[in-house]
């Protein structure tokens, strides 16, 4: 009797780029749609490369209104995926949330590369 194989998973590299708290949550729309926000919604990421405080900045929104930014430490590679034009490649959803705590930790975003294989 032939012994069976252990099972042994694909290996799939991660689509993870970047995950972070929204930046300056306060201070734009949020709180107009919070009820709206929920895990997994996917957001958009905008490239505000005309920004006066961060020429790298990216903003963040649900439709048309702005959550707030990538944090300034960590929006540098994005926003140059986002400038040149490759901003198709990415999906950034809501990862995290907690309405109890500050509202600059209430809300947690994951961007990852789309999976666009067939």
């Amino acid at each position: 009797m032939a012994k069976d194989k252990p099972f042994r998973p694909k290996y799939e590299p991660s689509r993870h780029l970047l995950d972070f708290h929204i930046a300056g949550f306060t201070y734009h729309d949020g709180l107009d749609v919070i009820d709206e926000l929920t895990l997994g919604k996917p957001v958009t990421l905008i490239a505000e490369s005309d920004n006066p405080v961060d020429g790298e900045a990216v903003a963040i929104y649900y439709h048309k209104h702005k959550l707030g930014y990538v944090p300034a430490a960590k929006n540098e590679f994005i926003s140059k995926l986002l400038y040149f034009g490759y901003g198709d490649f990415l999906e950034a959803r809501i990862q995290y949330m907690n309405k109890e705590t500050h509202p600059e930790r209430q809300f947690r975003v994951v961007v990852q590369l789309k999976d666009n294989r067939k």
